[in-house]
């Protein structure tokens, strides 16, 4: 029985093997401008992300100091740290767009990030 078993479970892992082997087209132009797309939107999610974490340690080390202070407890000082960086609205855009000829050059998107010399309290 384990023998048969054994037997049928080579056979099915060598067939799915034989798909493994094959290649895959290369992607078209328009796949490979949704990957960047969802690439760069994937960074932009990652920075809003840091951002509203940098947030929430503020609000948090804020609510204890608030607290030890009225609960006359010495807290430690705060740590200085730099200012949490607004990454600002999500704005894509695609490598190939600056160099069609006659094409509008688009403006980068500013953001509010702090001057690097810039520290919280």
């Amino acid at each position: 029985m384990k023998r048969t078993v054994a037997l049928c479970l080579s056979a099915v892992l060598a067939w799915a093997s034989v798909g493994v082997h094959a290649k895959l087209p290369a992607p078209s132009d328009e796949a490979k401008a949704k990957a960047a797309e969802a690439a760069a939107k994937a960074a932009y999610t990652g920075k809003v992300d840091g951002y509203k974490l940098c947030l929430a340690i503020d609000r948090t080390a804020a609510g204890y100091q608030a607290a030890a202070k009225k609960a006359g407890k010495a807290a430690s000082a705060p740590v200085e740290t730099p200012a949490c960086a607004d990454p600002g609205p999500f704005a894509y855009i695609p490598a190939g767009a600056a160099s069609a000829p006659g094409a509008a050059v688009p403006m980068p998107v500013a953001t509010a990030a702090a001057p690097a010399a810039a520290v919280k309290k």
